[in-house]
């Protein structure tokens, strides 16, 4: 089964519309999105952490997989796992996580090239090239379909330089990733550029102001995320219903709480 979700979830990025992917952040999330009508999901490294009372990179390899191989036992539809950097720097601890996400059921996963907390920076080029191949030949051991995502980091960590993304994307391409990936880009310009230079299916991530989902199709976008958008939509909803009962002791809040009992009691109550 895990090998049909993959093949699904690759075939996916070739239809003749953007794959809307919602990064789901706990299993709830997950099963709403299926719920919706939703073709696949992503876990989000931030929208998870949050549930643990972390940010964004405070988050291990171990927790990460248990928490996408729950997803995936949750749901019929192909799920990817956000991996950060694959919390490794060495090629070859690339290699064994791609390994246990694709052991622990998931269809995919990512891999940054930028290099965590710890190191807070963007591998060099070359470097970065060496752990995709490592993270594909994985990925794609025994012949098996499992979706690789090699993710830009530049613009999205202040480095808006759109020719150093570029050929990095295209290394990315050359060392074997499925899907290519450079959230930050925001201009339609740009993303056009990017998806003319490439010749693998390109993700956006869509963040405040961008091009609408019908925009940013007519460039050849072939993938959507929403990164910890939605996650942290529920926790900005909570934070204004929080403020509203603290501040002026009314309850407006349950108009949009009773839209969210109803989605769950659609989406759990089969």
């Amino acid at each position: 089964m895990t090998s049909e979700l993959a093949d699904r979830f690759l075939a996916l990025h070739n239809a003749d519309r953007p794959l809307l992917m919602p990064n789901a952040w706990d299993r709830g999330s997950a099963v709403m999105f299926e719920s919706l009508g939703f073709d696949a999901i992503a876990t989000t490294s931030s929208g998870f952490a949050a549930t643990l009372g972390r940010l964004d990179g405070m988050v291990n390899r171990d927790e990460a997989i248990a928490h996408g191989a729950e997803l995936a036992g949750a749901v019929g539809m192909p799920v990817s796992a956000d991996l950060e950097n694959c919390f490794a720097d060495e090629p070859a601890d690339v290699a064994e996580t791609v390994r246990l996400a694709a052991d622990a059921g998931l269809a995919g996963c990512s891999i940054e090239d930028y290099s965590g907390l710890e190191g807070d920076n963007i591998y060099d080029a070359g470097f970065a090239a060496e752990r995709v191949t490592a993270a594909a030949e994985a990925a794609h051991s025994g012949g098996r379909t499992f979706v690789l995502t090699a993710r830009a980091e530049n613009h999205i960590h202040g480095r808006d330089d759109l020719a150093d993304t570029i050929r990095r994307l295209q290394s990315y391409q050359e060392a074997g990733a499925d899907v290519l990936f450079a959230p930050g880009v925001r201009e339609l310009d740009q993303i056009r550029e990017l998806v003319a230079s490439v010749d693998l299916p390109l993700s956006v991530l869509v963040l405040p102001g961008m091009p609408s989902v019908s925009e940013l199709a007519d460039a050849g976008v072939s993938r959507i995320s929403v990164g910890g958008g939605f996650a942290f939509a529920a926790y900005g909803t909570a934070t204004l219903a929080a403020r509203e009962l603290q501040d002026s002791g009314t309850y407006e809040f349950w108009k949009t709480a009773s839209v969210g009992a109803k989605a769950a009691h659609d989406a759990f109550g089969h």
